[in-house]
């Protein structure tokens, strides 16, 4: 078997940015192009003050002030101070177009990221084992691709690619200030390693409390999805009171698990403004004081200023960076969760037999689920192609886990035998050449919010028109189908809850019939059936399907006693085979339903009568 590398949290984020790279990196230099631009604007502003409108020398950096000589010194700016208005117009112009480019580019970086994001996890989740959705809420699985999927997009977009830019303001600020005052500048210095401090204090508490919050969504999520999947359920049961109720205790223990999140959040940014709002004004005051005794000019004082509030904005945002680094590290577990999942894996060169004329052995097979007690016990049992085989047994006995198993909806573990089809282990036989080869109609029919047409059609890539009605009219669902106003493009709801119990299953019947497999598998798909149209059904598919092999499960004896061979099943062992009336000689099980059966026929025939 194939064995698939551990997928790190690392390989997982770089796989999402495939695609969406190149509009991050362009983000992330119009970022710092704008940061650029945002410094030279308090410079222009300095020069202004001291050198144009006073008389201090010009203080830029090489080479401006040779080109300000060589225009003809400051007094010149003085005369035309529309080229200073110019200069910082244009800047602007300029920090504009830059700002225009990162929007742009990163909005689109952004929606690559989560369109991939969403697309991969779809494509994983489908390939993923029965098994694995088995022990999965859908809810969860729904908010992990939604919510967590949403939460990683907005850390990387507008978070992560303004590192560069913060990092480089804070560079060049401090660069700057520091060339001006020192004092000053390390007053502005000082909130820096407070804040980053109290951040990472934050930082943990912050973790574990988002991670209640969502694991909670992800509840909610799957208790509304139940919900609005089994309305019919609910409202039958009078039950809209109770499930109400477990609503809103689950939803009132998610607000409180945010209320308290908003909470450790409210202090969180509520110290950062404190602690910035006291730098800002002791750098007003203390430069103010300096400016007044001539340790800096009045330029250098606004410049000062202004730098100052560049250099607290990037540093808040670091530690709101820091802090949501924990909510975009719990969503990106969760969402790891989902891509470490293993997927379903064909052997290596795993094979494609022919399963037509082929027989099905069943060798020793045991099997329990995972974390119960061994379910089948020892079956050995062979189809032979082309026959029809029955299988009838109690609740529990192992049934739809036999059919199950030769679908490898779930995996035979090693040493628990093997299933073999024409000698072929099922284990090396590629999975989708597999189920292309056994049609399977489920015990609970599941049907598409699309329409009849669609959800018949769906075996095949291109079904045509006669091709669903072939099989509607074996499944005795064509006339049932015309009867709608619309036909077969009448629109079936969620689950196909606008069909009957018994129109369901004749629609699931039509759609497996349309793949015209070699093996077919009717896993008590006509219990809702009335038994003329179970009669009906099985003489149609005795004519039209006389090649294929057909395995029925079923609790009604009807359905079953046609069958070549039946396979009684009690407590996961199979107790009794053999033809209709063998089994009616021999007073077990089947024959006790059978009369059981009988019976009851005869007396609703009585009273009908």
């Amino acid at each position: 078997m194939n064995k698939r590398k551990q997928l790190t949290k690392t390989g997982m984020i770089m796989s999402f940015l495939k695609n969406s790279k190149r509009w991050f990196v362009l983000s992330t230099v119009s970022a710092l192009l704008v940061s650029v631009c945002e410094l030279i604007s308090p410079q222009i502003v300095r020069f202004t003050v001291d050198s144009v409108i006073g008389n201090e020398p010009p203080d830029l950096p090489a080479p401006i002030p040779a080109m300000v000589e060589s225009a003809g010194g400051a007094h010149i700016f003085r005369e035309r101070l529309w080229i200073v208005a110019l200069a910082v117009v244009v800047t602007a112009v300029f920090n504009v177009i830059f700002k225009y480019c990162f929007s742009v580019s990163n909005t689109k970086g952004a929606e690559t990221l989560v369109k991939r994001m969403r697309d991969t996890l779809f494509a994983h989740i489908e390939r993923l084992p029965f098994a694995w959705h088995m022990k999965n809420q859908t809810g969860d699985i729904i908010q992990r691709c939604t919510s967590d999927v949403d939460t990683v997009k907005r850390f990387l977009s507008e978070q992560l690619t303004q590192v560069f830019r913060i990092v480089c303001l804070l560079t060049m600020s401090l660069i700057f200030m520091f060339s001006m005052n020192a004092t000053l500048s390390l007053i502005a210095l000082c909130s820096i390693p407070v804040i980053f401090g109290y951040s990472l204090l934050f930082h943990k508490r912050i973790s574990g409390s988002f991670g209640e919050c969502d694991e909670n969504e992800g509840k909610l999520s799957a208790i509304a999805q139940e919900n609005l999947t089994g309305v019919r359920v609910v409202r039958a049961f009078g039950r809209e009171k109770y499930e109400r109720d477990r609503f809103e205790e689950q939803n009132n223990k998610y607000c409180s698990l945010w209320t308290r999140l908003s909470m450790i959040f409210s202090v969180f940014w509520g110290t950062a403004d404190l602690i910035s709002g006291i730098q800002v004004m002791l750098i007003i005051v203390v430069g103010a004081y300096l400016a007044i005794n001539g340790d800096i000019t009045a330029g250098e004082y606004i410049t000062f200023i202004s730098y100052n509030s560049m250099l607290i904005w990037p540093v808040r945002m670091l530690g709101r960076m820091i802090a949501n680094v924990s909510k975009a590290g719990v969503s990106l577990d969760r969402i790891h969760y989902i891509m470490a999942s293993e997927e379903e894996r064909d052997r290596d060169n795993a094979l494609t037999p022919d399963f037509k004329g082929a027989d099905i052995v069943y060798e020793n097979v045991s099997f329990a689920y995972e974390g119960c007690p061994e379910l089948l016990h020892d079956i050995n049992v062979r189809i032979k192609a082309g026959s029809t085989v029955g299988i009838l047994g109690g609740t529990g006995s192992g049934k739809s886990t036999l059919i199950h198993l030769l679908d490898r909806l779930y995996e035979l573990p090693e040493g628990c035998g093997r299933i073999t089809v024409g000698g072929v282990d099922i284990a090396d036989i590629k999975g989708d050449h597999l189920r292309k080869n056994i049609g399977i109609v489920l015990q609970e029919p599941y049907l598409f919010s699309r329409s009849i047409k669609d959800n018949i059609g769906i075996a095949l890539e291109n079904a045509s028109m006669d091709e669903v009605r072939e099989a509607s009219a074996t499944a005795a669902f064509e006339e049932t189908a015309d009867s709608f106003a619309e036909g077969f493009d009448t629109f079936v709801g969620e689950r196909g809850v606008t069909l009957s119990g018994g129109q369901k299953q004749r629609a699931a019947i039509a759609r497996m019939l349309t793949g015209k497999t070699p093996v077919m598998i009717f896993d008590d798909s006509m219990s809702a059936l009335d038994t003329e149209t179970d009669a009906k059904i099985r003489t149609a598919l005795r004519e039209k399907l006389a090649d294929s092999t057909v395995i029925i499960v079923s609790h009604r004896i009807t359905t079953l006693m046609q069958a070549d061979c039946i396979l009684v099943l009690e407590d996961g062992r199979i107790t009794e085979r053999g033809t209709h009336a063998e089994l009616v000689k021999n007073g077990g099980l089947y024959s006790r339903v059978y009369e059981l059966q009988s019976k009851r026929e005869s007396d609703e025939g009585e009273v009908t009568a």
